[in-house]
């Protein structure tokens, strides 16, 4: 716990809003019980003596100042400017590189920053700084479009090669100039990887030689091949690999079912997209004699097939988790696995571990078990399948099933409203699934489908996972949390201040059941969107650690990932965890089980920084591959209209989302209407100085696509009818000041919530 807290410290330490306040109010701001302080104290001590907190006049807590220099990754932007990203975790907040700052760096360099000038804003200090050593290059590969050189443009050597190439994505901006493509018989607007040979300066391009053609830009294996070198993806497995899974495929016994139960006679259905290969889940479902529900979760048993530190396994950590692009997918494991033995395909028996829990008619956890089984799945159905069924279409549902389906849902809507009751939070952020023609080419978008078979699964994993990580944990058998921890009180502020300015409602530190209620009191509406991201973005993101934090959203103290060990090594990982639990089990007393095959808990920090930065890389990957998929649509459609909502404001521009392709686009300030447009962060809105109109998150808003830019993931918009005309408060707003519509709408809000809180108490 003692970590925990370090990391709770320097996080609400580094944050903007931060006021240096006493050890003891520090330790009320993160909520910390009497019964916990001595061990908070120890880690605040700790930080202190290592120097990363200090305890200035007053004796109040704060950072130290950041002074001569500081190792760090440099990220840049593309208007120029860029950041450091301190290497030490508990290091001061990141270090601002103005323009022409930043020396040759790129973005993922590790460079050396001299700190120059330090400001204050309110209690903060502000520090900009420039580089002045590179210490270690991020990359030295990039994908771009290979272009004809233009004629004269700036900063290029005499005698240099006629080709550049357009860096794709945002992380390396600058043009490359290439050598010899003839080489690699490359040509005009192919989709290329670049190899540096010397990096950009003040006078000179950055210059490269081509060392692999993926084709023309624009074609969709071009753009997976792009993206996959983008993201330096994992390819194919090796020989090695491939043998040991042939091995394990070939070698698979079914009948040799010894240490398993045999429930092949039962009825077990699996519930998967329509698309899907790999079938990791499957559940059954019955009363008992006394009339209690009993839920049986079965998960294909990949750690049969997969021992620890074998190529199998060494290659499965490296790539932590399979990845899905639109129309492709990465796996973790070799088809012959992934799609074959451990895959449950229906008639096919196959090796599970199965979780059992024991609910009574409200929901309530009576009892667990665990065991190692054998299933035969009854029927593979789809999500689409499955919800025409439960609104009355029972055509290709087998009679046997009929009644297990029935019962899903019943016993899912229970547990629901139970987790609800204990503020479990369900954010509507809508995808968007995208439709490709035979060329894999985007042509148009519509909403994923969200019926409710959707929810019965994620009600059963997350009961199953649960369940798995109380009986690791009482056992006291290292394990891979999932775990999401709690924000901290100033995001938790500054978000109900934004909700309110919004003429919305939130307790100044609002819990989970306050979230909640205010996304069902948007649901349906234009902000819905815009809300969501905003609660979103006040949480951090869920990451895999051994740390007993718990899962903020989930509202569950313990919490793993049991359901997917197919896709993600750390479901794999507690398979072997629960493994060491059943083999003890089963064991004459004294006899130990399985726990060499169970990291300790500092390689468990390791692996769970490694698969968090795997599962974020495939996130990335996939968001990436999408945007460039649409804007590549887009792109034939400048000045058409799409229907959006206002979901992002800065200084520069207003942000807004397309509601049926689901990419985000920017519409400069200017292009708003003829006015002197100022960013309000306190109200939530941007302003026209003059006549006092808004633009306020989730505001619907029309616009026209302006320009697409595909290699820089740029799409600009501007507005079909520009936000002009009377006054939204009747009276030109002043910068600063909250309109009075505003402040009008707070107080209704509030009146309205304070009504609903006392109706829930």
């Amino acid at each position: 716990m003692r970590e925990v807290y370090k990391k709770k410290i320097i996080k609400l330490l580094k944050h903007a809003d931060y006021e240096p306040v006493k050890v003891s109010q520090l330790a009320r701001a993160l909520g910390v019980e009497s019964e916990d302080y001595a061990e908070f104290k120890l880690a605040f001590d700790e930080l202190h003596h290592a120097g990363h907190v200090i305890i200035g006049d007053g004796s109040v807590v704060g950072l130290p100042n950041l002074s001569g220099r500081i190792t760090g990754t440099f990220r840049a932007n593309p208007r120029g400017f860029g950041f450091v990203v301190p290497l030490e975790a508990s290091a001061h907040a990141d270090l601002f590189i103005p323009p022409g700052e930043a020396m040759e760096a790129m973005t993922g360099d590790v460079v050396v920053a001299k700190v120059v000038e330090k400001t204050k804003r309110g209690s903060q200090m502000r520090y900009s700084g420039r580089i002045v050593e590179i210490l270690e290059r991020g990359h030295n590969r990039f994908v771009g479009t290979l272009l004809r050189k233009p004629e004269g443009p700036p900063r290029l050597a005499s005698g240099e090669a006629g080709w550049i190439v357009q860096p794709d994505g945002t992380g390396f901006v600058e043009l490359i100039t290439v050598d010899d493509v003839t080489a690699k018989s490359a040509k005009d607007k192919d989709k290329v990887v670049v190899e540096i040979l010397s990096y950009p300066t003040e006078k000179y391009l950055a210059r490269g030689v081509i060392v692999e053609v993926l084709g023309k830009a624009g074609r969709y294996e071009s753009e997976i091949s792009s993206i996959v070198h983008q993201f330096h993806l994992p390819s194919e497995f090796n020989d090695s690999c491939i043998f040991r899974a042939h091995q394990a495929a070939t070698e698979f016994d079914p009948a040799d079912i010894e240490g398993r139960d045999d429930i092949t006679g039962k009825i077990i259905v699996t519930i998967d997209p329509p698309d899907a290969k790999d079938f990791d889940d499957a559940i059954s479902l019955k009363k008992d004699a006394q009339g209690n529900w009993l839920l049986g979760v079965h998960i294909a048993d990949v750690s049969f097939f997969v021992p620890p530190d074998t190529p199998l396994d060494t290659e499965a950590r490296e790539r932590g988790n399979s990845v899905y692009l639109p129309g492709r997918v990465i796996p973790m494991l070799p088809e012959m696995l992934s799609n074959g033995v451990c895959s449950l395909q229906p008639d096919q028996p196959r090796f599970v571990k199965s979780a059992y829990i024991t609910y009574d008619d409200q929901g309530n956890i009576l009892a667990r078990r665990y065991r190692n089984s054998v299933i035969r799945s009854t029927q593979r159905l789809t999500y689409q399948q499955v919800d025409r069924f439960l609104k009355g279409h029972t055509k290709d549902i087998k009679p046997e099933v009929a009644p297990l389906l029935k019962d899903m849902e019943t016993l899912a809507r229970i547990i629901e409203k139970r987790r609800d009751r204990d503020g479990m939070l369900h954010l509507d952020l809508p995808e968007t699934e995208l439709v490709l023609d035979e060329s894999g080419r985007v042509v148009d978008g519509c909403p994923a489908d969200t019926s409710y078979p959707h929810t019965i699964i994620e009600m059963f994993m997350v009961e199953a996972n649960e369940a798995v990580a109380a009986i690791l944990d009482r056992h006291t058998i290292p394990f891979m949390r999932r775990i999401h921890p709690d924000p901290d009180n100033l995001t938790m502020q500054n978000l109900s201040q934004l909700v309110r300015a919004l003429g919305l409602y939130l307790p100044k530190v609002p819990d989970r059941w306050a979230l909640q209620e205010l996304l069902n009191s948007v649901k349906g509406r234009d902000c819905s969107l815009a809300m969501n991201i905003i609660v979103l973005r006040s949480m951090e993101k869920a990451r895999y650690s051994p740390l007993q934090i718990g899962h903020y959203a989930l509202a569950s103290k313990l919490y793993c990932h049991f359901t997917s060990p197919i896709r993600r090594y750390a479901d794999l990982l507690v398979h072997r965890a629960l493994d060491c639990y059943l083999s003890e089990q089963r064991s004459p007393l004294g006899v130990p089980g399985t726990a060499d095959s169970v990291p300790d808990n500092q390689q468990l920090v390791e692996i769970g920084e490694h698969i968090t930065f795997t599962e974020k890389r495939a996130e990335d990957a996939e968001h990436e591959l999408k945007t460039v998929l649409i804007l590549q649509m887009l792109a034939d459609k400048v000045g058409e209209e799409l229907d959006c909502v206002v979901t992002g404001l800065t200084n520069f521009g207003v942000f807004v989302q397309s509601r049926r392709l689901g990419v985000e686009g920017l519409v400069q300030l200017a292009d708003l209407g003829p006015d002197q447009w100022q960013y309000n962060p306190k109200a939530g809105c941007v302003i026209g100085r003059h006549t006092g109109m808004l633009v306020c998150l989730g505001q619907p808003m029309k616009v026209r696509i302006v320009s697409v830019n595909v290699s820089a993931r740029q799409l600009n918009l501007a507005p079909i009818v520009p936000v002009v005309g009377s006054s939204t408060t009747g009276k030109p707003a002043r910068p600063g000041v909250k309109p009075k519509h505003l402040k009008r709408l707070e107080r209704r809000g509030k009146r309205r919530n304070q009504k609903k809180g006392k109706k829930r108490r």
